[in-house]
């Protein structure tokens, strides 16, 4: 197999799930050399790896492989919500751009992404900057060792974000959308109140609701 046929862009996101916390998105360049580097160091789906092992793997990826990362952070994703109001294309948003950023410094002719909705959506918002590329959505995506690399990589960022915030607030931001989640979120609104809650969770959540539920008399 000619190495150009190798050369591929992975795309994926961590945070989409988590209450708390940023979006990530993270595009990683991935060629013949690094391909097995990649392999050398197991790299592989971030949701088979340890938070440990992931902070430990993605400076390492990130010195191998040309990278590109977008966080939107909770401020920020609130504001984006509330004007797209559509998660599928807040991702495609964030996707495109981690992708323009990167192929600002590498050639690639195809990308690689998880199946998470249309890939017109992508693939509109790069046309934009006219941008030219080839992107495969699949469901599990994160089997191709490039989508893995940018999975370690946005999780990897996702959860220094998560720990910075924790610590900004004073407060344990657990991961995911648990009951754990919903009574930090309470701790909060009731030591910071309603208006915090904005800089750390993501509002359109499920969640929010029972946060700030009144507690019946």
């Amino acid at each position: 197999m000619p190495s150009t046929a190798i050369e591929r862009i992975g795309i994926d996101e961590s945070g989409k799930g988590d209450y708390f916390g940023p979006l990530v998105i993270a595009a990683v360049f991935v060629d013949a050399t690094t391909q097995g580097e990649l392999a050398l160091m197991q790299v592989r789906d971030s949701k088979k790896i340890s938070d440990g092992r992931i902070l430990e793997m993605a400076p390492d990826i990130k010195i191998i492989c040309p990278h590109s990362v977008i966080a939107i952070g909770p401020q920020k994703y609130n504001e984006l919500y509330a004007k797209i109001r559509n998660l599928n294309r807040l991702l495609a948003w964030g996707h495109a751009k981690a992708l323009e950023n990167l192929l600002e410094r590498v050639s690639c002719a195809r990308a690689i992404s998880d199946q998470f909705g249309d890939e017109r959506l992508i693939l509109n918002a790069l046309q934009e900057k006219g941008r030219k590329i080839v992107l495969e959505q699949r469901p599990k995506a994160e089997a191709d060792l490039a989508v893995a690399a940018a999975s370690i990589v946005a999780r990897a960022e996702f959860l220094l974000r998560l720990k910075r915030l924790s610590d900004e607030i004073g407060t344990s931001l657990p991961k995911g959308a648990s009951p754990a989640v919903e009574l930090a979120g309470k701790m909060i609104v009731k030591k910071h109140g309603r208006e915090r809650l904005g800089t750390v969770a993501k509002l359109h959540f499920k969640t929010t609701k029972a946060v700030l539920e009144e507690p019946t008399a």
